[in-house]
């Protein structure tokens, strides 16, 4: 079973990325239009200030600290849960059995994210260093956007080694884990040790049902809102949270696949065969208690093949990147262009961030996996040679999703109107970051892979 999954991991990875990659630009366009056509632009920036409330009684669902969250922050903490989820489960997949799971697997990928993410940090700091509330946003470039990436790598098709595909992949898998220990530590305020603690009870009980062999939905899923809840009031961000209910999620199956099977051919071998004839199509067929209990026995088993991590992924995938993904950019790839001049990209936030993705995330991909190649730790992707390794390293510096997030986090609105003008300049330096990255990748991958290869199909 271990084997099927690592074999298809990676592959399902991509695939599903690539496929809501369009709709992200998509969602990215009309936000920049919404966000500076005259008869829009108030009613866009209105429309993230509305409260959002689920009460039962006095006490609001979503509050934080006494205070109703407003859309953005229903989006950006509550929404985001669910996108940090899918990345936890995905990271843990890898880890246990994917191109994660081993020191020969890991080392090239890992070491490749730690030098996208250290490098674009240095850039940053250089750009902004002496003004702290500029500062803040050094983690901005840190991240390399799987589905954007993908997407792009995706136009290439054939052409493109299989090694890159799963180290492009691999990459960003860890940069996210990365990027998830930056905003747990370094974006966390003031710690309330009440819900911190009754959030540790929550984590120990999701653990316990792990052991216990606890494989239901209904069991993770519940306590796991509830987490979100405690956290978000906790002080750390409540998007850790999902993160956090990810690695409590099982990944083993609760008995071999040969038992599950069995029970399947049993079921289906004791069901009665019924023929429908073309006159009896119409009429309503009514089944016994007995006969539901057999089909309910066998979805049971059904369900009980599938481990409950990859089971909760696969539901989660289709809301994640149709509707989770797309709605976050809409609400947050807004860039007022009002007050802003194309020279805001030469200075400040902007200036970092741009730079920090076009050029950090480069430098720093390429050369700590080069320096990793070189002492003998790692292997070059099957496939590929250094021009090709390089081209693939340029899309690294394709950043959005979450660098949107850590620029939302670092520059919150309710810091005042420098804090929001900054914000403003990090959309911006993300948005032509990733588009020069983007295309300054293409150019190179169109010229180092092979053409030939391009023929077979």
């Amino acid at each position: 079973m271990s084997d099927n999954i690592q074999s298809t991991s990676i592959g399902g990875l991509i695939s599903r990325y690539v496929s809501a990659s369009g709709l992200l630009i998509v969602a990215t366009v009309l936000a920049l239009v919404f966000a500076n056509l005259p008869a829009t632009r108030e009613l866009y920036a209105w429309l993230w200030e509305q409260p959002v409330s689920l009460s039962i009684g006095s006490f609001n669902v979503f509050s934080h600290g006494g205070h109703t969250l407003t859309l953005m922050d229903f989006i950006n903490d509550f929404l985001m849960f669910f996108f940090f989820l899918s990345v936890g489960l995905e990271i843990k997949r890898e880890l246990l059995c994917g191109e994660l799971s081993s020191r020969q697997k890991a080392m090239l990928p890992i070491i490749g994210a730690c030098g996208g993410m250290l490098i674009p940090v240095v850039v940053f700091f250089c750009v902004c260093w002496g003004h702290p509330m500029m500062e803040r946003g050094c983690a901005i470039p840190m991240a390399t956007d799987i589905a954007f990436s993908l997407g792009v790598l995706s136009v290439f098709s054939r052409r493109v080694p299989p090694g890159l595909k799963i180290f492009l992949a691999a990459l960003a898998v860890a940069d996210d884990l990365g990027g998830i220990i930056v905003i747990a530590i370094f974006y966390s305020q003031g710690l309330a040790w009440p819900y911190l603690l009754a959030a540790a009870v929550v984590v120990a009980i999701l653990l316990i049902g792990n052991k216990r062999g606890v494989r239901l939905k209904q069991f993770y899923i519940p306590l796991g809102l509830v987490l979100w809840y405690l956290t978000l009031n906790s002080g750390i961000h409540a998007t850790i949270a999902g993160v956090v209910l990810a690695f409590c999620i099982p990944a083993n199956l609760g008995k071999g696949t040969r038992y599950y099977l069995e029970a399947i051919r049993d079921g289906v071998n004791d069901y009665p065969d019924i023929d429908v004839t073309e006159a009896d199509r119409d009429k309503a067929m009514v089944l016994s208690k007995d006969e539901i209990q057999k089909l309910r026995r066998i979805e049971k088993a059904s369900d009980n093949l599938i481990s409950p991590l990859q089971d909760i992924e696969d539901y989660l995938s289709l809301p994640i990147n149709y509707a989770v993904i797309p709605i976050f950019a809409f609400a947050n790839a807004g860039v007022d262009f009002t007050d802003l001049s194309f020279m805001s990209l030469f200075h400040g936030v902007a200036l970092g961030v741009f730079l920090g993705l076009l050029v950090g995330k480069f430098t720093g991909v390429l050369s700590f996996s080069w320096l990793s190649i070189k002492l003998g730790w790692c292997q070059m992707p099957e496939g590929a040679n250094w021009k090709s390794f390089a081209s693939v390293c340029m899309l690294c510096g394709i950043g959005f999703t979450v660098s949107m997030f850590i620029a939302a986090l670092s520059y919150p609105v309710h810091m005042g109107q420098e804090a929001a003008d900054m914000l403003n300049e990090a959309k911006l330096g993300i948005l032509c970051g990733t588009i020069a990255s983007a295309l300054v990748g293409c150019l190179m991958l169109n010229s180092t892979l092979p053409k030939q290869v391009a023929e077979k199909k």
